[in-house]
């Protein structure tokens, strides 16, 4: 567990294992599935113990218990400076107010004021846009990102659940003005959903920004819980409920079957090799996981023990292959054939080459 990835174009070291605590507390939204304090407090335990720094939470999250649960774990523990505290903001804390929720200037500062209470400290190490309000100007945004560093509330900002373009906006807005880059997008990314990859992963690799995944078991589906039979989905999971919204899909079904072969193959879990994939793609910083208890996320903190050899990477690749659509197609080398020719020898520039330098 002690593996440490730069996030992005930055200084900062972060666990390749990050530790969600979406369930800690047993208010708001995520309610059903929560955790009291007491079983919070045996989960952010043992991650700290295995050598995790990475630990992300929300203002909505539980509303708002979860940020209060873990100021209360790291003054206990007295680790502050070791971790890399990360929150979010977007969602409303005061429906009657309009003022009270999206990615507004108002919003922001009033929002990671009240963060920055719940959780005890005077800093965040990194502070996300949560989701995109679809109003604000992203100049807006970066432009309090860039008062909120200056004046130490946050050391570093980042996005979550934004469009490609809105992100690249952001970074080449922060750069033309010399404010705080965006050194992390978080996204759902699994080997069952993998919509990042044609426009995400290329413009996190080319502006410098690091991917952080989350929901990489995809929402529980590749954990082998659920089984098809005759009569129907079977398991005991959320999904195994017929009165659930969520839908298992033949699609995940083909990748499931993929994932259940190479897993016993490796004699490992599928959720280890689940969340091993997506550490080890390209562009991948860190994945956020989760955990209903210590044993549990002992269980997910071995899923880098090992490497998932070529054949049975290619095996899954396949079968998890997302169907790509134009422009996007036209992409891949097959396409790209038809402007260059293979036969004029016109490559990528030489691992040596490096452009002349002029002096003037």
């Amino acid at each position: 567990m002690n593996h440490y990835y730069l996030l992005g174009r930055s200084g900062l070291r972060v666990s390749r294992l990050a530790l969600g605590t979406m369930n800690f507390g047993v208010d708001g939204f995520h309610a059903a599935y929560g955790k009291t304090s007491e079983e919070a407090e045996a989960i952010f335990g043992r991650y700290v113990e295995a050598g995790g720094n990475f630990v992300d939470t929300a203002d909505f999250y539980t509303a708002g218990e979860s940020e209060r649960i873990l100021g209360r774990l790291i003054a206990r523990a007295g680790n502050r400076e070791r971790l890399v505290l990360t929150s979010k903001f977007t969602n409303t804390i005061d429906p009657a107010d309009p003022n009270a929720s999206g990615n507004g200037r108002k919003h922001i500062v009033r929002a990671v004021e009240g963060s920055l209470r719940r959780l005890g400290t005077d800093y965040l190490d990194l502070y996300l846009l949560h989701t995109w309000d679809r109003i604000t100007p992203v100049e807006e945004v970066m432009q309090t990102f860039g008062d909120l560093v200056r004046a130490g509330k946050i050391r570093y900002a980042g996005l979550s659940d934004v469009p490609a373009w809105y992100a690249a906006r952001a970074q080449s807005y922060a750069e033309a003005h010399g404010l705080p880059p965006v050194i992390t997008v978080q996204l759902p990314y699994s080997l069952n959903a993998r919509q990042i990859e044609p426009e995400f992963v290329p413009m996190a690799q080319n502006l410098g920004i690091g991917l952080t995944a989350w929901s990489p078991i995809g929402g529980g589906v590749l954990t082998g819980k659920y089984r098809r039979t005759a009569s129907g989905l079977t398991g005991d999971g959320r999904l195994g409920n017929p009165e659930a919204g969520q839908r298992i899909t033949e699609h995940d079904w083909q990748v499931i079957e993929a994932l259940e072969k190479v897993a016993a193959d490796l004699g490992r879990p599928m959720a280890q090799v689940a969340v091993n994939w997506v550490a080890t793609q390209p562009g991948v910083s860190s994945v956020v996981i989760g955990a209903s208890s210590p044993e549990q996320l002992d269980v997910t903190l071995a899923a880098l023990d090992f490497e998932i050899p070529a054949d049975a990477r290619q095996w899954l690749d396949e079968a998890g292959a997302p169907w790509i659509g134009a422009p996007y197609s036209m992409f891949t080398p097959q396409y790209q054939s038809w402007i260059v020719s293979p036969g004029l020898g016109i490559g990528d520039k030489p691992a040596t080459y490096a452009p002349p330098v002029f002096n003037g």
